[in-house]
């Protein structure tokens, strides 16, 4: 239940009818604050900046200053006297001159931030309402999708596939544990997923965001046991067509629902932030407004929480979205504070513990902070700090996932350090202005270059090789390189290039057109600023040409979405919200005040908002109009027949996503699963998969004794499913092994009679558990 609180504004004092104004102040003294209606008297800087409401609001100080140039000292007056001064007591200590007093400090000190506070309120109040409408929008559309809340226990672990269910069963493992710490032993000492291997899970799987839900699951329903409340209800569910009824339980004790609501919580939080971000870019509450909007008619473009709950960017892009805000804010902030460097830290911790993918997002983010510097927008002490941060998150993140070597040996890592060389040493070598083209072309080389080469190194040191495929990919992409672990990625639809309808998609809403124009603007007065530098012999009048570098790095780190998104369908989740938040731009007087001074700008936005409603209307329709129930009977056959017929420790192997249900839901040990990050892990999945090849069996299930498999769970749909020529299994096959190329496929001589190597325990449509025989 969702409660809503209220908030009063205080608003200051007026000043009662026949009162005294205040004396006059001293030479040098602050001068005090004057009414809330007035807005005069008030100090000429303030730190920090103001929002307002108006689509054409420009943003106001920036100073970074914690307070103005101190005065002389004063000879030091006894304590009771500055007392009475300050309280206005005076010589005559009346409770008149006590109450002018006490009416002038409250003007001095907050006649300007009561109005800021209410400003700042109402932002945080918009920002909320649009948290709690997603939060609404995603758990709605899981619930028609699956209908969650009437499943029995073993319905919505099946809900978590693939990868899913793998992260999903350690917030098992740690929940049923008997005390808290004994869950992170096990997960930690994991004898289950990697058959016969002991692994750390939470090193290699990024688990902080179970660990941190089994220990909040495990407080909240002991202090709901020990107040005597209720957590959950449970009644019995008919399921019909012969089926046996099941039980289904509902509310926060249970721990699929819990975990699944947190997820939305989060998820509900990042639309809040959103909000705040159009916001302060655009420096309007419509920038927010238009952002949240994109973002709602394009939702299906944006994210897939609320049809893949557990993956992690469902826990890791939130924070991505405060990061890129508080950076923002950085470079926004002619002097930065401590504190916006520790909470950039903090933010980026956030983002990458989650999630194996997020070191090369930030790659993109300081490759385009790079730019920006290279060009004059920040100097290199900012940037220098910048990376500080970056580098002090990474070594949180490097000993917090037990020294992973996957984050040191990542280019995230090593442009980082080639970064900070470049800052240290091209001043000393490079005797050029910073207004040279040349100096720019040499730095960006060396960027380059360096990136490479230190990853090169470092991977080659630490014999690091879990991150090959990645490089592979990218070859895929450009040259058509192709071997089993490749295909095993571009066979699947995620990891393919962008469909031709995406920008189709954003084009009808509106979203395209809108950036692409906000893009083109910025892009001229770029252009027009570096023209302008180059030719000045001083910059002494930079501030009255276009220096906003946070747009600039806003235009480049789209420019970098936008090259992900087409190369790999999946980042296109990192490109979309990024289009919604460019678009708030559209508010933004720094780039359309010309444009304000002829057409009011609420009359544009709102026209803007009402063409893209058409289509973003419609969308938002079709994702309503989505209603299903989850069933899986075939599966449930299975893992329910594993776990009455066969002993606790026999070692199953089988397709990827049906691995991570045996563990999950039968708790028995694999041998491989969806996790395909690993280097070891891709090896031994190449092994289970030649049940799919064309290899003799003998040789085949030689390889699968010797990881121990006692069963093997055959799909017959792998062997002929094919998403694209040359995607079925025995094709990609025919990639890796070209001499047995031509035979028939094993999967189909063991579809009809697996003997004398196997036999057939289990069946059922679609499921075949063969038994390797021992010899």
């Amino acid at each position: 239940m969702v409660v809503q609180t209220r908030g009063r504004h205080k608003e200051s004092p007026l000043r009662p009818p026949g009162a005294q104004p205040p004396p006059p102040q001293a030479a040098g003294a602050p001068q005090p604050g004057a009414s809330p209606g007035s807005g005069r008297g008030l100090p000429q800087k303030q730190p920090g900046r103001q929002l307002s409401c108006g689509a054409g609001a420009m943003r106001k100080g920036g100073t970074g200053r914690k307070g103005t140039k101190s005065e002389p000292q004063k000879p030091c007056r006894p304590l009771a006297q500055r007392v009475r001064e300050l309280l206005g007591l005076g010589q005559e200590g009346t409770l008149r001159g006590w109450r002018r007093g006490l009416q002038v400090f409250i003007e001095e000190k907050g006649a300007f931030i009561v109005r800021a506070d209410s400003k700042i309120w109402f932002i945080f109040i918009l920002a909320a309402f649009a948290g709690i409408l997603h939060w609404c929008h995603i758990t709605t559309l899981f619930e028609n999708d699956r209908h969650f809340s009437h499943l029995s226990t073993l319905e919505r672990e099946m809900v978590f596939r693939t990868e899913m269910g793998l992260y999903y069963s350690y917030f098992k493992t740690i929940v049923e544990a008997p005390s808290f710490w004994y869950g992170m032993w096990m997960i930690m000492n994991d004898k289950l997923t990697e058959y016969p291997l002991v692994i750390n899970t939470l090193k290699r799987f990024n688990l902080y965001p179970e660990v941190v839900l089994a220990s909040w699951y495990r407080i909240y329903t002991g202090v709901m046991d020990f107040i005597g409340l209720q957590t959950k209800t449970c009644w019995t569910v008919n399921r019909g067509e012969g089926l046996s009824p099941v039980e289904s339980c509902e509310g926060l004790g249970d721990p699929a629902s819990f975990y699944v609501a947190v997820i939305f919580l989060l998820n509900g939080v990042m639309m809040s932030l959103f909000f705040i971000y159009g916001t302060y870019l655009s420096g309007s509450c419509l920038g927010g407004l238009v952002t949240v909007l994109c973002y709602f008619f394009n939702h299906g473009e944006c994210t897939r929480v609320m049809w893949t709950p557990p993956l992690r960017e469902s826990f890791s892009y939130p924070f991505l979205v405060l990061q890129m805000l508080l950076l923002t804010y950085i470079l926004r902030t002619p002097n930065i504070n401590r504190g916006s460097l520790i909470a950039l830290c903090v933010s980026n911790v956030f983002f990458m513990l989650p999630w194996q993918f997020a070191q090369f997002v930030l790659l993109t983010q300081i490759a385009s902070l790079f730019a920006v510097y290279v060009v004059g927008y920040i100097d290199s002490l900012k940037l220098q700090k910048i990376l500080c941060a970056h580098m002090a998150s990474l070594a949180l993140c490097f000993i917090l996932m037990f020294g992973n070597s996957m984050l040191l040996t990542s280019y995230y890592a090593a442009s980082l350090a080639v970064i900070w060389g470049i800052l240290e040493l091209s001043p000393k070598l490079l005797k050029m202005s910073r207004r040279e083209v040349s100096l720019w072309a040499i730095e960006g080389f060396a960027w380059l270059f360096g990136t490479i080469t230190l990853k090169y190194l470092t991977s080659l040191i630490f014999g690091v090789a879990d991150d090959a495929h990645i490089s592979n990919l990218l070859k895929s992409k450009f040259i058509g390189y192709k071997d089993f672990d490749t295909l095993m990625y571009t066979c699947a639809a995620e990891f393919d290039f962008m469909e031709k309808e995406t920008p189709i998609r954003y084009t009808k809403t509106l979203l395209l057109p809108v950036v692409l124009v906000v893009l083109g603007v910025i892009t001229m007065k770029a252009i027009k600023y570096i023209v302008w530098v180059l030719s000045q012999k001083d910059l002494c009048e930079r501030e009255d040409h276009f220096n906003h570098g946070e747009l600039v790095y806003h235009a480049l780190q789209l420019l970098a979405y936008t090259v992900l998104g087409i190369l790999i369908m999946r980042l296109k989740l990192f490109l979309t919200p990024h289009l919604c938040i460019m678009a708030s731009l559209v508010c933004s007087k720094q780039l359309f005040g010309w444009l304000f001074g002829k057409i009011q700008p609420k009359t544009l936005v709102f026209a803007i908002l009402a063409i893209m409603a058409i289509e973003g209307s419609a969308n938002l329709q079709n994702q309503w109009n989505i209603m299903g129930e989850f069933s899986n009977l075939p599966q449930e056959e299975l893992l329910e027949w594993i776990k009455s017929s066969t002993r606790q420790d026999a070692v199953f192997a089988g397709a990827m996503p049906t691995m991570a249900s045996v563990k999950l839901s039968a708790l028995r040990p694999i041998v491989n699963h969806p996790h395909y990050e690993d280097a070891g892990l891709r090896a031994r999945t190449k092994i289970v998969y030649s049940m799919y090849s064309r290899k003799p069996a003998k040789e085949v299930k030689k390889e699968l004794l010797k990881l121990g498999v006692n069963y093997y769970i055959l799909e017959e749909l792998w062997c002929i499913r094919r998403t694209k020529p040359g995607c079925s299994m025995p094709e990609i096959w025919d990639v890796e092994d070209p001499a047995n190329a031509g035979k028939i496929p094993l999967c189909n001589l063991m579809s009809k009679d697996p003997r004398p190597y196997f036999n057939t325990v289990f069946q059922n449509s679609v499921y075949r558990i063969l038994k390797v025989t021992r010899e």
